[in-house]
This record gives C-alpha cells, sequence and structure tokens, in this order.
C-alpha cells in the first residue's frame, strides 16, 4: 500500500538495496566492524570502562562510537519510562543504532544496563555470527549503592525513585557473557587491559 505524506509517495517496510556492502565500509577503516554490549547495575563502572575502552581503541587507529544508555535516554529515548515494556524498547533502540553502525564499519560499544536476558539475545540476533560481544559488569549491588555516583540508590532506598533495576525491577545477569568483569575487585587499567585483549583476539 502506498502512502503520501508532504508530496511523497512511500511504501511500507520496503527495503531498498543500497550498492555499497558492510564489507567494502569496512575494509576501508581496516578493521572488523562489531558491536561490544556492556551490561550491569547502575553504578557498576559500564560508562567508564565503556569509555577508557574506546580510547584505547582508538589510539591503535580503530574507528569507534559509544552508545550510552544515559546519554541516550536524554534523546533518542527520552519518552520512555522505566516498565518492563519501556526498558525493552529502549534496549531495542539502541541494538538497532548499534547495528546500523556496524554496518557503516565501526566498533559499537554499547553500555546500557539492558537488566532482562531475552532483550539482550534480542539484540544479539541482530547482528551477524561474530559481531556481537556480551560483557558483563558483575560489581554487585552493596558495591554500586555504595558508589551512588548520581544519588539514585539513595533515593530508590528511600522509596523516591519507582522500578530501580536490582532493587524493585529485576535484574538478569547474563548466563552466557563472553567476558565478565567486577569493577569492585578489579582496577580499571587492568579491567581495561584483559577487555582489550579480549577484543583484539577475537
Amino acid at each position: 500500500m502506498n502512502v503520501t505524506m508532504s508530496g511523497w509517495v512511500m511504501s511500507k517496510a520496503t527495503p531498498y538495496a543500497l550498492a555499497l556492502s558492510a564489507r567494502a565500509r569496512a575494509s576501508i577503516k581496516h578493521q572488523r566492524p562489531r558491536c561490544i554490549w556492556l551490561t550491569g547495575l547502575s553504578g557498576s563502572g559500564k560508562s567508564t570502562l565503556a569509555n577508557a575502552l574506546e580510547v584505547e581503541l582508538n589510539a591503535r587507529g580503530l574507528h569507534t562510537y559509544v552508545l550510552d544508555g544515559d546519554n541516550l535516554r536524554g534523546g533518542l529515548c527520552r519518552d520512555l519510562g522505566m516498565s518492563a515494556e519501556d526498558r525493552r524498547e529502549n534496549v531495542r533502540r539502541i541494538a538497532e543504532v548499534a547495528r546500523l553502525m556496524v554496518d557503516a564499519g565501526l566498533v559499537v560499544i554499547v553500555s546500557a544496563i539492558s537488566p532482562f536476558r531475552a532483550d539482550r539475545e534480542a539484540a544479539r540476533q541482530m547482528f551477524a555470527p561474530g559481531e556481537f560481544s556480551t560483557v558483563y559488569v558483575s560489581t554487585s549491588f552493596d558495591a554500586c549503592a555504595r558508589r551512588d555516583p548520581k544519588g539514585l540508590y539513595q533515593a530508590a532506598l528511600e522509596g523516591r525513585i519507582r522500578n530501580f533495576t536490582g532493587l524493585d525491577s529485576p535484574y538478569e545477569p547474563p548466563l552466557d557473557a563472553d567476558w565478565e568483569v567486577d569493577t569492585e575487585a578489579t582496577a580499571l587499567p587492568l579491567a581495561i587491559h584483559e577487555l582489550l585483549g579480549f577484543i583484539l583476539s577475537n
């Protein structure tokens, strides 16, 4: 069915076959495009790891981009709340953007709580085999609550925030993460060194 909007005739959901392949886009960057998906509780260290990892990859000449959940909540996902349905849609949108960036030839680092296994698996299924790696930042709830860099844990424990992950909204740890780090037990330089080694060797 064709729909007319502002003078344009649009057909529903008919993908246009682009002439340039994903391989061609990646070849001029001399890298293997992929998505590194960091999941874990708020305050676990995901954003810190993602930021430091991008700096290290950039220093090695790789073309990268970080999709940070907090940043996206201020733009692309600003209409979403914290219900299970909205969290699912949040992950779907992030995954769609990450997939397009991988198709453009980039190494994409996602930092998002993404609490539900089914949603993370749905994200993985958007990518070709070998293009998606799950990194579980397994820092405990207690350690994250002690850090509480944004005051969210205190607000949640006082009942001022509802549907807080790990408290009154569940977090489902990955059962098959490709890499895992506890940022309370592992210092940032070592964590980045080990994660970088994992990425560059896989």
